[in-house]
Order: C-alpha cells, then sequence, then structure tokens
C-alpha cells in the first residue's frame, strides 16, 4: 500500500482538531510503516548515524536531523552568542546589511549544500542539502540526502513542506548555492511546494571585505583557520565530494558519504560561528578586535554612508603614526571634509603628507591644495602642496597613473599661477 493510500486511511485522524504537531506524528508514523516496505541498502549504519527515511509514494530520500546544545563552543564561540548576536542587533539604531534587526534567532537559516559539479547549469545536481536553524535551547542541524539521482521529488518535498525562515545565510551562496537550488527545483516544481523568498546573508563577500588583507584564498576553511579558531582534522576536501557521492550511488554503501555530511555539517556549523564574529566586530563589542579590522569596520560603514559609525571607528585607531593608524588618519579625514569638518580634516593630511606611503601622500597633498586654494584662498600653500604631491609621483610604479596624475597637477598649478599673477 502506497504511503498516500495510508493517509487516505488516516484522515480521520488528521481533522482540523487535532494540533500540528499531533497531525505530525500520525504523518510521520505513516512514513515509519512505509519505510519497512523498502529495502534500504546499509539501513543499520544509517539509523546509528540519526538518518531515517522520507517516503514520498515510491521514492524515498535520507534525513539526517542532530541537536546541539547552545553551550556548545565551535571556535572561539558558543552558539549561545549567536542568539547573543541577534539580540544585540535588535538594540541599536543603526543599519548594516548583516544587521538582524526586526529578526528573531530562528528566522535566520543557516544553508550549505553539496552538488555533483563546481559549476552551474541543469547538468549539476544538488545531492545534499543542509541546514541550521537557532532554538531557545539548541542548535538543530537538518540534511537532506538524495540516494539516487531520481528521487528529487522525494528530496525537495522533504526539505520545502517545513521550512520557514525569514534570512537565509550562506558562503557564496548567492552566486552559487540558490541559483543551483532554483534551477533544480525547475525541474521538479509542478511535484512540490513553491521556493519561499527571502533575505540573504552572504558571508563570503562580508569575510572578503573584512579580511582580504590577511587570506589570500577566501576559502571557508582557511577563514575557520585564521579568523574563527577552528581547524578541520581529516576533513573531505569539497572537490572530492562528486566523486565519493558517484561511487556511493554505485556501491550504496555510506561510508564515503557520510564523510562528505560531516563536511557539510562544519561548514553549517562555521557559518553560525561566522555570523556572530562578524557581527560582533560590526556591532563594536569584540574586544578582541585588531586595528586592522576596525579599519575595515570603519571603511564599510562609510561606503554605506553611515559617516557617524564611520567617523567612531577610525577615530578609535587613529592615534600614532603606525601604518593602520595612517590608514584610519586618511579615511577619518575624507569623513571630516565631507562633514564639513575642514579643520580637523587637514590636520590629519598634514600628518599623513608626513608619515604615509607615497600614495596617501599624494592623495594628502592634493586634498591640502585643494583646500587651500578653494577654502581659505591661501594661493601660494596651494601651490606649495601641489608642488609636493608632484615630488612623491616618482615613487609611483603605474605609468598610467603617474601621466594622469601629471597632467592633473600641471593643470591645477597653472591655474593656480594664474591667481596668483592676478592678486
Amino acid at each position: 500500500m502506497s504511503l498516500k493510500n495510508k493517509l487516505n486511511r488516516l484522515k480521520p485522524h488528521l481533522s482540523s482538531g487535532v494540533t500540528h504537531q499531533e497531525r505530525q506524528g500520525v504523518i510521520e508514523k505513516a512514513q515509519q510503516s512505509e519505510s519497512f516496505d523498502l529495502d534500504i541498502p546499509y539501513k543499520e549504519i544509517w539509523e546509528s548515524e540519526n538518518v531515517k527515511p522520507y517516503i514520498l509514494d515510491n521514492e524515498y530520500c535520507l534525513v539526517r536531523e542532530v541537536k546541539y546544545p547552545l553551550t556548545y563552543k565551535h571556535g572561539h564561540y558558543f552558539f549561545a552568542e549567536a542568539i547573543e548576536a541577534v539580540r544585540q542587533w535588535n538594540e541599536v539604531n543603526f543599519d548594516h546589511p548583516l544587521s538582524a534587526s526586526g529578526h528573531t534567532p530562528g528566522d535566520l537559516f543557516f544553508f550549505d549544500t553539496e552538488t555533483t559539479g563546481l559549476g552551474g547549469g541543469a547538468g549539476n545536481t544538488i545531492f545534499l542539502l543542509g541546514y541550521a536553524s537557532l532554538r531557545e535551547d539548541s542548535v538543530v542541524l537538518k540534511q537532506h540526502i538524495l540516494p539516487q539521482p531520481g528521487a528529487e521529488v522525494a528530496l525537495y518535498q522533504s526539505f520545502l513542506e517545513e521550512i520557514d525562515y525569514t534570512t537565509l545565510v550562506t558562503y557564496n551562496g548567492k552566486a552559487f548555492d540558490w541559483p543551483q537550488v532554483k534551477t533544480r527545483h525547475t525541474l521538479v516544481r509542478n511535484h512540490v511546494p513553491k521556493l519561499p523568498s527571502f533575505g540573504h546573508f552572504d558571508l563570503y563577500h562580508a569575510a572578503r571585505r573584512m579580511w582580504k588583507h590577511k587570506i589570500e584564498r577566501m576559502k571557508l576553511s582557511m577563514v575557520e583557520k585564521e579568523i574563527l579558531g577552528f581547524e578541520r582534522q581529516d576533513d573531505i576536501p569539497g572537490f572530492l565530494a562528486p566523486m565519493i557521492y558517484f561511487d556511493f550511488v554505485e556501491r550504496k554503501h555510506p561510508e564515503g558519504l557520510l564523510g562528505v555530511m560531516k563536511h557539510n555539517e562544519l561548514d553549517i556549523l562555521s557559518l553560525i560561528t561566522l555570523y556572530t564574529h562578524l557581527s560582533f566586530q560590526l556591532l563594536g563589542v569584540d574586544n578582541n578586535r585588531s586595528v586592522r579590522e576596525t579599519f575595515e569596520v570603519g571603511r564599510w560603514y562609510s561606503y554605506l554612508g553611515d559617516r557617524q559609525k564611520a567617523e567612531e571607528n577610525f577615530a578609535q585607531i587613529a592615534d600614532g603614526n603606525e601604518t593602520d593608524a595612517i590608514l584610519a588618519k586618511h579615511a577619518l579625514a575624507f569623513e571630516y571634509k565631507r562633514n564639513g569638518n575642514y579643520k580637523s580634516a587637514v590636520n590629519l593630511w598634514k600628518e599623513t603628507a608626513k608619515y604615509g606611503n607615497h600614495d596617501i601622500r599624494i592623495e594628502a597633498y592634493i586634498e591640502l591644495a585643494k583646500y587651500y586654494e578653494h577654502k581659505s584662498k591661501d594661493y601660494q600653500q596651494a601651490l606649495t602642496s601641489c608642488e609636493e604631491a608632484v615630488s612623491q609621483l616618482i615613487e609611483v610604479e603605474n605609468e598610467k597613473k603617474v601621466a594622469r596624475l601629471q597632467k592633473d597637477l600641471q593643470k591645477r598649478k597653472n591655474r593656480l599661477l594664474s591667481k596668483l599673477n592676478r592678486q
């Protein structure tokens, strides 16, 4: 008897008078009874790994669910701190693309996939959909596994029938994971629920903005090691996942695939830790935030047009003449200029013109020339600053940049000389 027929027999028990939890219990019992009729290879191994079959008519997929207490520590952070990060976002009065303001912890959906290839398109199959959500007392992680390529209806039905989320949290998911989900969903859309709409926090772009100065290849495993305080042991490299899956499809033995599932699980747990860390950096509550990280946070807020938060972060590190302090002073000077605080901007540019690298010195002298020409009308001082900028060009290696700056500076000098002659 098919699952559909069994559920029809159970309709009296599925009336509106029962709770959702009771109704789900009835459905799960029907699915469990159906599973006894299926020949699932190595069923005992799957069961030992908390994996159960999900039955849909004559198809099935495999679903694994595990729970972590909020006291579990992954890298530098306990999972409870992710809930604290969401709480703090809801208490501040400024915005950011990664802000969880207006959300509850349970709205965040930490999501990752494993596929049969690294490219896009209909020929690339998703064989594992994994996600985690924050609950009041735990983190619940679920993985939906495709036992063979022909079972995608069961896979997507099991994935979509219960998920309820507001914001996806991924690592490069905007470019890869979710577009691939949409592509595969198109092939079975007449048989499964629609894909929900959602917000999206893509942490890859955030990590790149924050740490590209110290991490050459922005792989999640490198961010874990260099930033999050977590290093994988005996992990299966992602590029081997397709070969392991095809071997599983052929032999049915889950040993290799369990390793891929562990890899996916660590990816998802790291998303929780990474979101927590980025949030604490952006909120300014990470006591271990480095000078350069503070500078990058300031630059990010400046890019977003939040002048106040940009100034706050730059001002924290604008003491001294070390490289990062000079970078902060230079950036802070531009914030002062945008806010009309020219006196403070000029004082900082005088410092960066003296202690900065040649690119910063050139920019500082040009800004000083602009100020003296257009604001204080001190044309002689403007001409001196302009000539100082020209003298720095000898250290610039980019010939096109040198030619452009020489042309602009010569034009400025000619205008200043003309103004001096008319005085």
